[in-house]
């Protein structure tokens, strides 16, 4: 195994179902200590990607690696934590039990009562998970990700279904991970939680990636800034790429700000509380994917 490998590395990886081209080359690269979020539509191919990362699916063609090594090999994945969206435990076993029971597959796990009180099942650690809340189920799906002491892990949809108190607790130990030495790969339907959370984003849509950098490289990737501000009246603007009218105030989408406030100026038009801000990172990804929504659901 090198030293030098990063975490998780593909390159050129290609996936079809039949006629249908889930993966289309996609080269991506996770390094030590960052957290990369992984976003795209639904069917963008994310979770396949993830699946032929963690060595569960096999490519048509490229090659997935986890620190230098196959991923369908088991000791490859020694160092590997994942919480996936479909996880699955015995209905009859209770917390503390299925905690025990993916802590001994480990030869230095964490201590049981450190895992249960971080994700914040303590108090239900003798319930059967059968019993289980769906925010239950994903903060003991995400709990068992860093039983075995991770290096990396794959955190698929982590904050699905928990309240906000619970999602920013999960916040604060994925960000503490990563400050410790840890690296995370993470899938998010939730723009905000990529905003909060990524050191990197890269966005995926119809099997390849258009874009990858910072949160800020990927809004200024979008080519747009937002200039909002009250006027009495609004002349058409040459400049303007989409106009949102408000109660209070007007929203202007525009690919130059200086030209439009000059077209402004010159139509005698005097911008009242005038901000100009570049878009946000939800804004950034729907010009990115030509996506008319973003909905929360299952991916390919």
């Amino acid at each position: 195994m090198s030293l030098q490998a990063p975490p998780v590395e593909a390159t050129g990886i290609v996936r079809r179902f039949g006629d249908a081209t889930a993966l289309d080359g996609v080269d991506l690269r996770l390094e030590d200590r960052e957290i990369l979020a992984l976003l795209g539509p639904n069917g963008a191919g994310k979770t396949t990607l993830v699946a032929i990362l963690l060595g569960l699916r096999r490519p048509d063609a490229g090659e997935a690696r986890l620190y230098g090594r196959n991923p369908r090999d088991p000791g490859a994945r020694t160092r590997i934590g994942a919480a996936l969206q479909d996880a699955r435990f015995p209905g009859t076993l209770r917390v503390a039990e299925v905690v025990d029971l993916v802590r001994a597959h480990f030869s230095d796990p964490l201590p049981r009562d450190d895992l249960l009180e971080r994700f914040g099942l303590t108090e239900v650690a003798h319930r059967q998970a059968g019993g289980l809340s769906g925010g239950q189920r994903r903060r003991l799906a995400v709990a068992l990700a860093f039983a075995g002491r991770p290096s990396a892990v794959f955190l698929d949809e982590p904050s699905a279904g928990l309240d906000p108190e619970a999602r920013h607790g999960l916040w604060d130990e994925i960000r503490g991970f990563a400050h410790a030495g840890g690296s995370v790969l993470l899938t998010t339907h939730h723009l905000d939680e990529a905003e909060a959370l990524a050191s990197r984003v890269a966005v995926i849509d119809h099997g390849r990636l258009v874009a990858t950098g910072t949160v800020g490289e990927i809004r200024q990737g979008a080519g747009q800034t937002r200039v909002r501000f009250r006027a009495a009246r609004l002349p058409s603007l040459t400049a303007a790429v989409r106009v949102e009218t408000g109660p209070d105030a007007v929203t202007v989408y525009t690919h130059d700000a200086t030209a439009l406030l000059e077209e402004l100026t010159a139509h005698g038009v005097r911008p009242e509380g005038l901000e100009v801000t570049p878009v946000s990172l939800e804004e950034a990804f729907l010009r990115l994917t030509e996506a008319s929504a973003w909905t929360d659901g299952a991916d390919a």
